[in-house]
């Protein structure tokens, strides 16, 4: 999971970020409303955790700008200002959840898993292709019921794939989202590749009926046994 922390402390933004990075998110971070604007113009994430008090803006117009798309991004609000107007209005705005200042970083953690698994139609957190079944919230995947060991990195990759099965996935947007948007100082994908082809080899090595194809001179696709 992708996140951005918008969030004009710096020390406490950091703190959240080293926390969240601890857990194995994907973190951001946005210290004023005008960069937090740049940031959702060039990236998507799947959890913002938003102050309403900016530097240069207001929360609550940064949110109505990410909902007026429409969009599957989860947003909390974390503000000092616990006022019942606040939190109405952030809500009726689209916020998923609110948080008051301060806070513990266990309760941070455990209302991002909260608004992820109500953003879940079915109940069911898992994710199935093929022979493949994969339990993002424990860390495991399964072949065949037999649990698969993965490092970080191929297990965030093999995630980002089953939620796109069949799709299309240019490498650019693929090393983005694993790695975060300092991805754009690195001088080629060689770290990419050495992740994707041992994740290719453990598939293959535990008879995964699923597999991630190279498509030349644009990036990769996840197959599944109907569409090989």
């Amino acid at each position: 999971m992708k996140i951005l922390i918008v969030e004009d402390d710096v020390s406490l933004m950091e703190v959240m970020a080293a926390a969240l990075r601890k857990d194995g998110y994907i973190v951001e971070c946005a210290s004023g409303f005008h960069e937090a604007v740049q940031k959702l113009g060039i990236y998507s994430y799947d959890c913002i955790l938003l102050d309403i008090m900016l530097p240069g803006g207001s929360g609550l117009d940064l949110l109505s700008m990410v909902r007026k798309p429409a969009t599957n991004t989860n947003v909390i609000i974390i503000s000092a200002k616990d006022s019942i107007d606040d939190k109405v209005a952030g809500l009726e705005l689209g916020a998923d959840d609110y948080l008051a200042k301060p806070f513990h970083l266990a309760e941070l953690s455990a209302r991002i898993r909260s608004v992820a698994r109500r953003s879940r139609r079915d109940g069911d957190f898992s994710l199935r292709c093929g022979n493949v079944v994969m339990e993002p919230e424990a860390g495991r995947v399964y072949i065949d019921g037999r649990q698969v060991e993965l490092l970080k990195k191929e297990f965030s990759i093999l995630e980002y794939f089953m939620h796109r099965p069949g799709h299309m996935v240019d490498k650019a947007v693929l090393a983005e989202a694993i790695w975060g948007d300092h991805i754009d100082q690195a001088d080629d994908f060689s770290f990419l590749y050495a992740q994707m082809k041992n994740l290719r080899r453990k598939l293959q090595d535990m008879g995964a009926d699923i597999e991630i194809k190279a498509v030349y001179g644009f990036g990769y696709r996840l197959t599944i046994p109907d569409d090989k």
